[in-house]
């Protein structure tokens, strides 16, 4: 979905958008042990073991423990605590391209990063150098509250302090996108940082400039 006008706000999300991880190493582990790849993450990322770190209900330490017990059945519990914690511990970087895109973005409109995350997001960013990459961080784990729930748009939008309809949302998840539009938000499903040319381009005039008034001057009326 996207109208004709300029957006006053950009809420974006930040895995698979921003931040980038490599499994290499966990691959590697899974085919050793005979599994095939991707089977630690189908384990810990279903809702009832993902959820709970993502809402700040459990920590990291606790998820891996939780992944070890989903895999344990197929592994045992040992091995299963060492694919966990290569997930949790796994490397991860910042799409250049896209941090570049959305520092100028940042530069005419508001730049609020909407993400669901674990309580090391603070970290997170911080080894990513994304400290100053947006104007506000809304995290699920804070908040208490994950996407699609409506309740961690409103929040973003509110940081922005930008009505929701005027608000542009990126996101690699397309339930995610699908539940911003149904607020009134214009969303862009992510795949590559192409996506991202033509909806920046219509962001709102920089920030600070003043539009200059048509019409008569309200004293002369």
């Amino acid at each position: 979905m996207m109208h004709d006008g300029p957006y006053e706000a950009v809420l974006c999300d930040l895995d698979n958008v921003v931040r980038f991880y490599d499994v290499t190493h966990l691959s590697a582990l899974e085919r050793a042990a005979g599994l095939p790849e991707g089977t630690t993450e189908d384990v810990a990322y279903a809702p009832e073991v993902d959820l709970p770190l993502l809402l700040g209900r459990i920590t990291p330490e606790e998820w891996v423990e939780a992944v070890a017990l989903g895999l344990a059945p197929r592994v045992g519990t040992a091995k299963g605590r060492e694919l966990g914690r290569a997930l949790a511990e796994a490397p991860f970087r910042a799409d250049a391209t896209v941090v570049a895109m959305l520092r100028q973005d940042r530069t005419r409109v508001p730049l609020v990063l909407i993400t669901n995350a674990t309580p090391r997001l603070d970290e997170d960013l911080a080894v990513l150098g994304l400290t100053d990459l947006a104007d506000h961080v809304v995290s699920s784990a804070v908040e208490g509250v994950a996407k699609p729930d409506p309740a961690l748009y409103r929040i973003a939008a509110g940081r922005a302090g930008v009505p929701m309809d005027r608000c542009l949302f990126v996101d690699d998840s397309r339930e995610n996108v699908d539940a911003a539009v149904a607020l009134g938000m214009t969303g862009v499903h992510f795949r590559e940082p192409a996506d991202l040319r033509a909806p920046f381009g219509r962001v709102h005039a920089p920030r600070g400039l003043v539009p200059v008034p048509v019409g008569p001057d309200p004293g002369e009326v």
